[in-house]
Formats: C-alpha cells, sequence, structure tokens
C-alpha cells in the first residue's frame, strides 16, 4: 500500500483537541503522522499523543534540527518515542536554517553538512544502545549510554535539499525528506538520492477551487520561505532562481508587496497543491507517481472547509 501522511498538528486546531482526528486516520487510509518543528509546537509532544490516539500510524519529525538539541539529549527524545510507537516511529534529522538555528535559539549555524553527518553517526550508535566516547569534526561525546535504548532502533531519515545532503541521506541514512517542490523535481531530487531509499516530502495543500484564493495564500507562504537561503538555494538548484530573482530583490529591498506580486503564478501552481479535493488529490499522486515515497500533506486553509473536514476530503479513501 502507498504511503499518505498528515502533518500535525493541524493548523488552527489546538494540540489537545487532536484525538478525534488522530483515531479517524487510519481509517481514512492515512498512514502517517509527521510534526515539524519552527516557531509552533516542538516536534515530538504532538508524536507522543499521537502514539496513543492513533497506534495504527507510523510517526515521525520532518524535522528535528541537529543545533537545538544536544546529541544525547536528542538520542532521549528518539529513544522515549520509539519506546512509545515500537515499530513506528521513524526519526527525522536535519540542519533546519539559520533563522531557526541563529536568529531564534543564538545557536551558530556552522558547518551544517558536518553536523548533520556527525549527528546520525553518533545517533547510530547511541540508539543501539552502545556508550559512546568520541571525537567527531562538531562535537564530541564523553561516556555517553542511553538507559532506554529501542529493542530495535529507529530509522532515521535525513532533511536534503541538495546533492551533498542527498549524497549523505542515501550513503548512510534510511532515507530523505524534502518539500517545497512540484512532482517534476521529485526525478531531480531521485538522479541524486536513487530510486531505492525512501523519499519523503511535506506538500502544502489547500483545498479550494478558488485559484486566486489558493495563490494568494501561496504567494505569502512562498516568500516566508524562499528568501531563506537554504531554500534560496534549494531552488536554484531546480531551476527556479530566475522566477523567483525578482521576489528576492524586492525582498532584500525591504519591499514585501512588490515581493509578493512578482511570484509568477506558475511559481505557485507548481509549488502549493491547490482545487478541489479530488483535483489535490490527483496531483499529490503525480508526486507518487514521480518517486515519492510518502507524501506528507500540509492542510493549508481554504475552500470554507475546517481543517478536520479538509482532512477528511483529502484522504486517499475519499477519492
Amino acid at each position: 500500500m502507498s504511503r499518505w501522511g498528515l502533518t500535525i498538528p493541524l493548523t488552527g486546531v489546538p494540540l489537545a483537541e487532536h484525538r478525534e482526528i488522530l483515531a479517524e486516520l487510519s481509517g481514512l487510509g492515512y498512514t502517517d503522522a509527521w510534526s515539524a518543528e519552527t516557531n509552533g509546537t516542538d516536534a515530538f509532544t504532538p508524536l507522543a499523543l499521537a502514539s496513543q490516539w492513533g497506534p495504527e500510524l507510523r510517526l515521525g519529525p520532518a524535522i528535528v534540527p541537529v543545533y537545538t538539541r544536544g546529541p544525547a539529549l536528542l538520542a532521549q527524545h528518539a529513544a522515549t518515542l520509539a519506546g512509545l510507537a515500537p515499530g513506528r516511529f521513524v526519526l527525522g534529522i536535519g540542519t533546519s536554517s539559520d533563522t531557526i538555528v541563529q536568529r531564534w535559539n543564538g545557536i551558530p549555524f556552522d558547518e551544517p553538512y558536518k553536523r548533520v553527518r556527525d549527528t546520525l553517526r553518533f545517533l547510530r550508535t547511541a540508539l543501539a544502545g552502545e556508550k559512546v566516547k568520541a571525537e567527531y569534526d562538531t562535537f564530541s561525546v564523553k561516556g555517553f549510554k542511553l538507559d532506554n535504548a529501542p529493542a530495535t532502533p529507529p530509522p532515521i531519515v535525513l532533511a536534503a535539499l541538495r546533492p551533498g545532503m542527498l549524497r549523505l541521506a542515501a550513503r548512510e541514512a534510511d532515507g530523505a525528506i524534502t518539500n517545497w517542490l512540484a512532482p517534476k523535481d521529485v526525478r531531480t531530487v531521485r538522479g541524486v538520492l536513487g530510486d531505492d531509499p525512501e523519499l519523503i516530502a511535506r506538500l502544502f495543500v489547500c483545498p479550494t477551487a478558488d485559484a486566486e484564493e489558493a495563490r494568494a495564500i501561496g504567494r505569502w507562504m512562498i516568500a516566508a520561505y524562499m528568501t531563506v537561503p537554504v531554500y534560496r538555494a534549494f531552488h536554484e538548484w531546480l531551476g527556479r532562481g530566475e522566477a523567483l530573482r525578482p521576489m528576492n530583490e524586492a525582498w532584500a529591498a525591504g519591499d514585501r508587496k512588490k515581493a509578493l506580486e512578482v511570484i509568477p503564478d506558475e511559481v505557485v501552481d507548481d509549488l502549493i497543491v491547490h482545487g478541489s479535493p479530488d483535483a489535490c488529490r490527483a496531483r499529490i499522486r503525480e508526486y507518487v507517481d514521480s518517486g515519492l515515497t510518502t507524501p506528507v500533506l500540509a492542510v493549508v486553509p481554504g475552500g470554507g472547509l475546517s481543517p478536520a473536514e479538509a482532512v477528511r476530503a483529502l484522504a486517499p479513501s475519499a477519492g
């Protein structure tokens, strides 16, 4: 069966009010629930609740930054979730962005590739229950051992937006996570990652037949993300550098209004899944047909649907 994931928590729904929809997900055809960590909930608490409220779902954070927790604490979080959801937890880690790491948390965003590589290698050892005493390039660990190492260590997948990290994911991890891409971009990513590793992508889905409503929402989201250096570089690699250049220039000049106006419709339509729920499901399946293993829907409010209604309308069982 193909996978069909959902981003939790849902926008506009308090975390404590997710019990009913999480209990429904498996029956609707959803297989996964993935959290995120930016400036809302942390990555692990929603998954702890989902482990009990949605006991058939595979769970994972997409993603946990490798900078904002020490390596040992990150291993403890992962072991705890692996214990709550045995065989159903996948650990997603990545660099995050300089905005989150440095501007918001005051932690230098240094040597991101090496930091992810070192954290991955540490976690492999720690989650296997071994004592870790090692000097890595970006940190050292002196004598850490988990008290509650999981019987089966969870798979680890890497956030990977460009070739270097994709190659690291292919060599040393159990898959890769990406986001903000079109179906055609999946083939570009697969060209570096290879055909075998799991590829997970968060897809922003706005179930409204009003294209202008979806594009207005999408422009705000694209401007917020694509002006961040890591995402700007990602889309330059994917071939959207020129299309997004006017937006980046206006944003850098402080003209937010113009930055939104100059984002081409075709870029929004590439990167935001929108239309009727049937059209959205068909578009999501284009990603899968292009090589995406696990689509993870991030429901964007639109079309007059409540978040729960949108989740039900976008479910595989609805079409």
